[in-house]
């Protein structure tokens, strides 16, 4: 999936994070819903202007963001 179809990063939208394209909903709102347990179903119920490919695109935002973290170990 693509997800720069969906996602958007705008400083005019939250300070520029990254939202859903169309939306003031953060892709980090809808990993957090998705944390706490929340199904895909229940999202969609909630939030009836979102769709499973904008859910799926904020995983793959998130995942794509992670893969690119690099971590440092610190010596003391």
């Amino acid at each position: 999936m693509d997800w720069e179809e969906r996602i958007e990063v705008n400083p005019e939208i939250l300070v520029g994070k990254p939202v859903v394209k169309g939306t003031r909903i953060a892709v980090e709102f809808v990993i957090e819903l998705l944390a706490d347990g929340w199904t895909e179903d229940e999202i969609l119920e909630n939030y009836p202007h979102l769709t499973g490919d904008d859910i799926r695109a904020c995983l793959h935002y998130a995942h794509e963001r992670l893969t690119a973290e690099r971590v440092y170990p610190l010596t003391g």
